[in-house]
């Protein structure tokens, strides 16, 4: 299926993991897709493994933090590939501890990655969608966002945030025909998983109506509809890919 051919897209935090299999889906769809991350190194081997399977990639390092990193970004998708068709917020990371011993500059870091570097991103995504007339961006939020997670104060309010920039920037911008929907991943296999006592990891699976653990394809199979023409007439929705935990 080519569901975005001749389209380019920006992924944030796409140097593997979740972001990697996103920014995999959609260029085996046809879009020109930048890769990016704070790991410029990561960044261009994934970009080069994308081109070895002869598809059109970009590495482009980014903190998503930095205003200007941002935009320039999104300027240099725009630049190689012509325009901004769809933009990735995924960039994250986690810094878990019980609100007795977070520190406040771990909150503070944790936030301004998810919640900041998804307005920066969805803003200037929007800056340049609104003159196309056309665009969708998906923010990446968690489960997490809805039910909250003991020892992640931090990352549970900013995946709600997202939530809420989400709606509102998707009120902003549906006048220019512009997007803008969230998706919430649950549990999936991630190196952070592999990670997990394997007692903790099957206690978790027990408590998903479906019976599994969710793989980043799944996470990226959500984003390609939502960044597709099939969710056309879609904005402002919240998705939940998390096998039916937490529903």
């Amino acid at each position: 299926m080519n569901l975005l051919e001749g389209r380019a897209a920006v992924v944030t935090g796409s140097a593997r993991g979740i972001g990697l299999a996103i920014a995999t889906v959609l260029a085996r769809n046809g879009a020109s897709v930048v890769v990016s991350d704070i790991d410029a190194e990561g960044a261009a081997k994934a970009a080069a493994d994308l081109e070895a399977q002869g598809l059109r990639a970009l590495a482009v390092p980014c903190d998503v933090t930095d205003e200007a990193a941002v935009d320039a970004l999104v300027d240099a998708c725009r630049t190689t590939f012509g325009s901004v068709d769809v933009m990735v917020n995924n960039a994250g990371i986690t810094r878990d501890r019980t609100m007795a011993k977070m520190t406040l500059e771990d909150f503070k870091t944790v936030v301004d990655v998810h919640l900041t570097g998804a307005w920066l991103g969805t803003r200037a995504a929007g800056r340049v969608m609104r003159d196309q007339e056309r665009g969708s961006i998906v923010n990446i939020s968690s489960i997490s966002g809805k039910a909250g997670n003991f020892g992640q104060t931090n990352y549970s309010a900013a995946k709600a945030g997202i939530v809420g920039l989400t709606k509102a920037a998707a009120r902003e911008l549906a006048k220019y025909k512009v997007r803008v929907n969230a998706v919430q991943p649950g549990p999936i296999r991630t190196a952070m998983t592999a990670a997990m006592p394997p007692e903790a990891l099957t206690r978790m699976v027990e408590s998903i109506p479906l019976g599994r653990i969710g793989e980043p394809e799944d996470v990226a199979n959500a984003v390609l509809f939502l960044a597709s023409d099939l969710s056309a007439f879609i904005t402002g929705i919240v998705l939940e890919v998390a096998g039916g935990r937490h529903m």
